[in-house]
């Protein structure tokens, strides 16, 4: 029964709460006013385009009735959320450091959780008009040319019609690729990094912001990333599913399982994930 909601109602429903969110983003990006900035409790920024998409994706989703964890809400009590069934786990922005610096890699993250794990998914990339999507078992894809939109109303077909197929085989050529976070490396993360080279002396390495990272990796463009800084697990369900369904893989460091999601701590542990080839 949800894979038929999912196709007819809920993913469709979640396209467009990311396109409308990326319009109230893009209208805050693109103004000459500041961005309100404020720093969160742990020591993170937030500015009002956070807040102004997270209110537009609750205003969408609200409609469905299904309860909402989101970055912008993450003083829920673990006892308020441990027994869901399903929810959405939303970023509004993802990868706020890079709004603010200007570079345009940011993110929208959408994710469907079903019994704590991702059924449906959606990362949108305003700035370029590129939107992923993916359903579990179904594979994952790319629509390119989604500018953000404050009416935006897609369908089903809409959507469907003139997405390609992840990953992409225009891009999964050549030399083996690394991406690491723009904002967030240590020396942890160069041990992972040239550990990968001892089997890849020539990897070329890329800085990459937000989810934006996985998505390339469901391209093709890239083929490994390692995580050693603090991330959430609204930063990883959404796109997550993407690489996966594309043919990738994600698992925790050092212990090589899959991530967990909806757990008392809402922190993710380190990570590191494998591309498509």
């Amino acid at each position: 029964m949800i894979d038929q909601q999912l196709r007819a109602y809920l993913l469709p429903l979640a396209f467009n709460a990311a396109v409308r969110a990326g319009a109230e983003i893009m209208k805050v990006y693109d103004s000459k006013e500041g961005f309100d900035i404020k720093v969160k409790s742990d020591n993170t920024p937030l500015t009002i385009a956070d807040r102004l998409a997270h209110n537009k994706i609750k205003e969408v989703l609200g409609e469905t009735r299904i309860p909402i964890l989101s970055e912008e809400g993450r003083e829920m009590l673990y006892d308020e959320r441990k027994n869901w069934e399903m929810f959405w786990l939303v970023d509004p922005l993802d990868g706020t450091i890079e709004f603010i610096k200007g570079n345009n890699e940011f993110t929208v993250n959408i994710a469907l959780m079903a019994d704590n794990e991702c059924i449906g998914a959606i990362v949108y990339v305003p700035y370029l008009g590129k939107i992923y999507f993916a359903e579990k078992g179904c594979g994952a894809m790319l629509l390119e040319g989604i500018k953000p939109d404050a009416g935006a109303d897609y369908g089903n077909d809409d959507i469907r019609q003139n997405a390609k197929i992840l990953p992409l085989k225009s891009t999964s050529d050549g030399e083996f690729r690394i991406a690491v976070s723009r904002s967030h490396q240590t020396a942890e993360t160069e041990h992972f990094v040239e550990q990968m080279r001892k089997n890849h002396p020539e990897a070329e390495v890329i800085e990459q912001g937000s989810s934006y990272k996985f998505c390339l990796m469901a391209e093709g463009a890239i083929d490994y990333y390692p995580r050693t800084t603090p991330t959430y697990e609204w930063d990883t369900a959404a796109a997550e599913l993407v690489l996966a369904e594309s043919g990738g893989s994600v698992h925790s460091l050092p212990d090589h399982e899959p991530l967990r999601y909806n757990k008392e701590n809402l922190h993710n542990p380190w990570f590191e994930c494998f591309g498509c080839r």
